[in-house]
């Protein structure tokens, strides 16, 4: 039967029941689906003769059991004509690693466990969704695996699965989720970054640079590694796995997955900036970069100097840097670059006020950023300037127009849902965006990508937020940043949703100093907290250090989030150039959680019984060392006001039900690009066991900003 969204309309209704009914029932109540079977997902598939292939599957590797059992699911199943098509594929694959890609044999038996691992965990997703959600302009869809895959609809009304396979039979409830009939099986894409971009001609020029500074060779890895050939694995042995996993039981990942993603010109936009070939690039490089040193202070404070000679290989050449600029070390698809406001999130967490989505992400320029930003609507920037941003001139708002021109609109990413876009992996009449790979995502860009003047002088001169888990890239490459309870909980089983446990060596960019850490990630929407989610843990001994993200050179002002609670910790704060302890300095006086956010030592006030609106008594919290949080994010659950049209309920600024969200201001620092910069939270309480820490967001803003007069720095 033909999946046309307008049908599926109906089932939209019925998918919402459904997930009211999981979050309030213990135990499955059938008179409350709105078609009742009784059956499982797992029964569905059993009692399908079309679908024995894929219970095969699952059979092997105990999935079944999974499907069996109460909790949401949302599963992708193939017909038997479709398993019996990929059996085919991957027997005569000529890209495969190894012959046959591991088959013994041409036939399901022939299958080994780690291909039926793949498959299975590649069909299913630990939240319902209906058609409705992933149809339309697609979105991406988080899978057991811990690969997503990408949704979209095609000229037929069909929703597509990474382009290829169709729903055919959608929307069929079952007690413990959601079943879709598809006819092919979904593949993900085995091949690494550059063999893919190999494929798309239309990145040609870009490709011929990859592979001329030797960056092409930098994104070859897919997982960390105990050796040359082995995926590094990882158990939790120490207090990871005693107190809080007997609790509530936790996923923790046992691999650590290494992914990127570049933003690359294709040729239509090189060829518009007088670009034609790979020599037309280099001297575009060159012109750019060749002055980088009067504004990129790293390469002056290392002892470095530009190069725009025919070593290409060298780091400072200006080719290299123009390419390395265009490299994260984060794999992400569109719909997660930023944490955009969309139908996936619209149940629990979203901007309000006026707030726009952004983030600041490291690129493999050393010790570089660039910012993207959702200004309005649907579209992506990349460096996108305007003046005076995150200052204003009218309380409680952004600010005006006019004191905010845009100087620069930045670079525009090219999205799936654009005219010129092409929805099949087969046509190369016209450009692909979005392309998913093993290890990462290749996004095109509508204009020229540079590190110039502006990016350090003007487009990061504002007061940076940065999510933790933005900088600390194992939570995105690991599907665990934009992760749900939902999502969690079928990872683990049915057990525990809200958190998530990781090993004490599983992040590069996070040092533990003892055994007794115990690192945790609350999901979205298990917290109050920017974006909804929080990097925290607990424990009497706790001492860690966490890398900060680089900043161009200057004196900057820096805040960290915490929430004021009765389980909160009483911490001393470091900071260091390496994460050698040796290095760290001790910031401030140590920050006792505990207190009360209503504490005369605090100073927070209900902003909306004041007259001027809270402006003295944020200026006696600033002195005190503390400022509310951001008035332009919130819990969905609590509509604003009708009457006002302002958001008064559980925005971070303000809670009406006792707001725990704040601002510690750590105090001012001269930063070097060149240096890196470790911030340590050790506790002072090292008796109490159950304490916890928490390291939501940082910010950094210029002292000059700061201190400046004429206008305010806005409440977002």
């Amino acid at each position: 039967m033909k999946t046309k969204l307008i049908k599926s309309f109906i089932f939209a209704v019925a998918a919402s029941s459904l997930a009211a009914f999981v979050a309030c029932n213990p135990e499955p109540d059938e008179s409350d689906l709105f078609t009742s079977t009784g059956e499982t997902a797992a029964d569905f598939i059993k009692r399908k003769s079309e679908l024995s292939s894929f219970d095969y599957i699952l059979s092997r590797v105990g999935l079944d059991r999974n499907l069996s059992a109460w909790g949401e699911y949302t599963c992708f199943v193939p017909t038997n004509e479709a398993v019996a098509q990929h059996l085919e594929y991957l027997w005569n694959d000529p890209d495969a690693a190894l012959p046959h890609n591991g088959m013994t044999d041409l036939s399901l038996e022939g299958l080994t466990d780690s291909l039926c691992n793949e498959i299975a965990k590649y069909h299913l997703s630990g939240k319902i969704q209906n058609t409705i959600e992933i149809g339309g302009g697609g979105t991406t869809v988080n899978t057991l695996l811990g690969t997503p895959f990408q949704t979209s609809t095609d000229s037929l009304g069909y929703v597509c699965l990474n382009q290829e396979a169709r729903i055919i039979e959608a929307d069929s409830l079952v007690t413990n989720g959601i079943v879709h009939v598809i006819d092919k099986v979904i593949k993900f894409n085995n091949r690494l970054m550059m063999p893919e971009l190999e494929r798309h001609e239309e990145y040609s020029i870009f490709m011929e640079a990859m592979k001329l500074t030797g960056l092409a060779d930098s994104l070859t890895r897919s997982w960390k590694l105990n050796s040359e050939n082995a995926r590094r694995k990882y158990t939790i042995t120490d207090r990871n796995d005693t107190e809080s996993q007997k609790k509530a039981p936790l996923y923790w990942p046992e691999e650590c997955r290494v992914m990127y993603t570049i933003f690359a010109e294709p040729n239509s936009v090189l060829e518009k900036n007088g670009i034609h070939n790979l020599q037309d690039l280099i001297a575009y490089a060159n012109e750019q970069y060749g002055n980088a040193a009067d504004w990129y202070d790293y390469i002056n404070e290392t002892g470095n100097s530009v190069s725009t000679g025919t070593d290409y290989t060298n780091r400072f050449n200006a080719l290299n840097m123009f390419i390395a600029y265009h490299i994260l070390y984060a794999g992400m698809p569109q719909n997660e670059l930023v944490f955009e406001y969309s139908q996936r999130w619209s149940e629990v967490w979203n901007y309000v006020n006026g707030c726009r989505p952004y983030d600041y992400y490291e690129t493999m320029l050393p010790h570089t950023l660039l910012k993207i930003w959702n200004p309005a609507g649907t579209q992506l920037y990349i460096n996108r300037y305007v003046r005076l941003n995150t200052l204003t001139d009218e309380i409680g708002t952004v600010g005006s127009e006019a004191m905010h021109t845009l100087l620069n609109p930045g670079v525009r990413i090219a999205r799936t849902t654009d005219s010129d876009v092409s929805t099949s992996p087969d046509d190369h009449s016209q450009l692909h965006t979005n392309i998913q790979t093993y290890n990462g995502y290749i996004h095109a860009l509508r204009g020229m990508l540079v590190y110039n003047r502006e990016v350090p002088k003007g487009v990061l001169h504002e007061r940076m937020r940065f999510d933790s888990t933005t900088f600390i890239p194992e939570f995105i490459n690991n599907g665990i940043r934009m992760s749900t309870n939902a999502e969690m909980q079928a990872l683990n089983g049915g057990g525990s949703g809200n958190r998530v446990a990781f090993p004490l060596d599983f992040f590069d960019n996070v040092v533990s100093y003892t055994d007794q850490n115990c690192f945790r990630y609350n999901v979205k929407g298990a917290y109050n907290a920017w974006q909804g989610d929080t990097f925290q843990g607990w424990g009497g001994s706790y001492d860690l250090a966490i890398k900060l993200p680089p900043l161009p050179t200057g004196n900057y002002e820096m805040r960290i989030f915490y929430t004021p609670m009765g389980h909160g910790s009483m911490m001393q704060f470091y900071m260091g150039t390496s994460k050698k302890q040796s290095s760290m300095v001790a910031v401030d006086i140590p920050l006792d959680a505990r207190v009360a956010i209503t504490d005369p030592r605090i100073g927070w006030t209900n902003y909306l019984e004041e007259e001027d609106l809270g402006i003295a008594t944020d200026a006696a919290m600033r002195n005190h060392g503390y400022m509310r949080c951001s008035y332009g994010y919130q819990d969905h659950a609590e509509r604003h006001d009708q009457q006002t049209g302002v958001n008064t309920d559980r925005n971070l600024r303000y809670t009406s039900t006792g707001n725990n969200a704040l601002r510690k201001i750590m105090g001012r620092f001269e930063i070097k690009q060149s240096e890196e910069r470790w911030f340590r939270i050790k506790s002072v309480v090292p008796d109490e066991k159950e304490l916890k820490w928490q390291f939501d967001f940082v910010e950094f803003i210029p002292v000059e900003l700061v201190d400046q007069t004429e206008y305010l720095e806005d409440w977002f």
